[in-house]
């Protein structure tokens, strides 16, 4: 999310019951208050998997009694975790590691990992569509392309209104073929703060806004701007309705710690634009607050949130219920980028975090494809 390529090569709060909330407590405490170890020698869990935190009855159901959080892969060389997307026919997870500017595979059958693509445009989000092709949100292009079955590569997006997009940071894919990403602009800001040598302003190219790609005409079309920095996105189970990770606080003073939800109108618009969950949490007696990233619905309309840049107890991922309350949380011991569900039964939610890939089994499987 908040990683500024520089240099293309250069590497109202959801109230819990009291008890629900001291459980949660007490849960965090007991494991990452230690320095949990997901070390290759590192002790095993006893289960249930203590950092797998139910706030809320309605989250119960979704924790395994005999599934641990694991860490698939680790290295000191990777600096910033980002977009897992899940490949059904290849079974294998792919991510971005942005300022390296590579792509990472993990294979399911033996858990392989290599690098999958060098250079990668310094690529963020990825997914694929309904034909098995990638697509990835590049920061260093600032490009949203599409990767052929015969090796080639289309460019979908790269300019709106004239100008050149921000940095596409996410996208998914609707059935009928159109692609909708978002453009907050981190990547393309120009200095390391994340803002503009030439002006110092935090506003990037243009306007952060949510965009559209038509799948019959090519045309980009802007869904809507009335959001400070739109980040991770996905569809409802339906399809009625975006939910959206606002990240604008990072270099808006004014802007909330959220997550919004908009309507799907005619499958092409979004209307009634409105909050759907807060990202604030009350931690040993106060308020704090950090960012949702990337997010995931599962089948009964869960929102599956990565969270981070509060410590431990709070990174990780946030489960809301479709209220918005939120009913769970996966407590890491790194900030949480974001998050897919995959797997032969999609019923593995996938975690990249920060330098780290971690997986736990769930009850439920993910609303889409990837």
């Amino acid at each position: 999310m908040k990683y500024e390529t520089q240099d293309h090569n250069k590497l109202e709060l959801p109230q819990i019951g009291r008890r629900a909330f001291l459980a949660a407590s007490a849960a965090a405490t007991a494991s990452t208050a230690l320095g949990r170890d997901y070390g290759p020698d590192a002790p095993p869990v006893r289960y249930p998997e203590p950092d797998v935190v139910v706030l809320d009855d309605r989250f119960a159901k979704y924790k395994l009694g005999n599934s641990p959080i694991l860490r698939l892969y680790h290295s000191q060389d990777m600096l910033w975790a980002e977009g897992p997307a899940w490949n059904g026919v290849g079974r294998y997870l792919l991510w971005s590691d942005i300022p390296r500017n590579i792509q990472l595979r993990w294979l399911e059958e033996d858990g392989h990992v290599s690098v999958f693509r060098h250079p990668s445009g310094n690529s963020n989000g990825n997914t694929f569509d309904y034909q098995g092709r990638q697509i990835s949100c590049q920061h260093g292009t600032r490009k949203v392309v599409r990767f052929e079955h015969n090796g080639g590569v289309t460019v979908l997006a790269e300019s709106y209104g004239g100008k050149s997009l921000n940095a596409p940071n996410d996208a998914v894919v609707h059935p009928n073929g159109d692609i909708w990403f978002t453009d907050p602009g981190y990547g393309g800001l120009m200095n390391y703060e994340g803002r503009r040598a030439d002006t110092g302003s935090p506003q990037p190219y243009q306007k952060e806004a949510i965009y559209r790609i038509d799948s019959k005409t090519g045309k980009v079309n802007q869904v809507a701007d009335d959001i400070n920095k739109p980040n991770g996105l996905c569809f409802s189970p339906d399809y009625k309705m975006l939910y959206v990770a606002d990240t604008g606080a990072s270099h808006y003073d004014d802007a909330p710690r959220n997550i919004k939800v908009w309507d799907v109108a005619g499958e092409a618009t979004l209307k009634n634009g409105r909050e759907f969950a807060s990202m604030m949490l009350e931690m040993d007696g106060e308020e704090k607050g950090g960012f949702a990233d990337g997010i995931r619905a599962d089948a009964d309309g869960n929102v599956w949130a990565s969270a981070g840049w509060v410590g431990d107890g709070y990174d990780g991922v946030h489960i809301f219920s479709p209220d918005g309350t939120r009913i769970g949380q996966i407590l890491l011991p790194e900030i949480c980028s974001n998050v897919c569900f995959g797997g032969s039964k999609r019923n593995r939610l996938f975690m990249t975090g920060s330098t780290s890939l971690y997986a736990v089994y769930v009850e439920t499987t993910g609303a889409h494809i990837t």
